[in-house]
């Protein structure tokens, strides 16, 4: 979760493109990024992040359907990256109950209480960045970034990310951490490409608790979690 008590610094470097026309064809948007962390070290789960661009073009997208194990008291994987109208199946492996809801301002959804082996799914209609939790287990928590256009990545364990296929024009580079929020630069892309350089700061991120579905703190005395 994303404190919002906490001031948060954003640096951002771009490595410039040669100038003048455009050559016809798709390029790409690549580089690294690196998200310092607490003790001044780099963070190890920058594969956590997503890095996307935003136009004000209208790209199709292709929908597609992507699955959230719920197991040992988490949500695996904890961050999934997808397009508008795609959707997440939730399968409960764990020999107890569990829920999958969102009250994310985008689109609210509650899937409801189900045992081992039972498997329920929601789309998305809207981009946004949704926050998923269990009503039964607090500690449990998962983020769909859901977005309109095919133009994203999640960066591997070192922090390297590619975007492909990328029409040329102008657009906005985001680079997005649970932890440390969103930077945001302009980007020329051309069919030879861009290459971006990205810094996030998450030393100063305070977790918070979160409120259950009816958006009331969790009632936890007697509970095993």
């Amino acid at each position: 979760m994303l404190g919002s008590a906490h001031r948060t610094v954003f640096l951002i470097s771009l490595i410039a493109v040669p100038s003048g026309a455009f050559a016809q064809g798709p390029g790409s948007v690549s580089g690294r990024l690196t998200v310092a962390d607490e003790g001044n070290r780099l963070a190890r789960d920058v594969d956590q992040a997503v890095v996307w661009l935003e136009s004000s073009r209208s790209f199709p997208v292709e929908q597609t359907s992507h699955t959230v194990v719920m197991a040992d008291k988490e949500f695996r994987p904890h961050v999934v990256a997808t397009t508008v109208g795609s959707s997440i199946a939730f399968p409960n492996e764990d020999p107890f109950n569990h829920n999958a809801f969102s009250r994310s301002r985008m689109g609210e959804f509650d899937l409801g209480l189900y045992g081992r082996g039972g498997t329920r799914s929601t789309s998305f209609s809207l981009a946004g960045v949704y926050r998923i939790y269990c009503n039964v287990h607090p500690r449990m928590s998962a983020l769909a970034v859901v977005r309109d256009n095919p133009f994203f990545a999640q960066p591997a364990a070192d922090g390297s990310f590619e975007i492909r296929g990328v029409p040329a024009g102008v657009y906005t580079v985001v680079a997005w951490h649970e932890r440390a929020g969103e930077t945001r630069q302009n980007v020329e892309v051309a069919a030879s490409g861009a290459v971006v350089s990205l810094e996030l700061d998450a030393r100063g991120f305070q977790p918070e608790d979160h409120l259950d579905k009816y958006g009331r703190p969790y009632k936890t005395r007697g509970r095993r979690y």
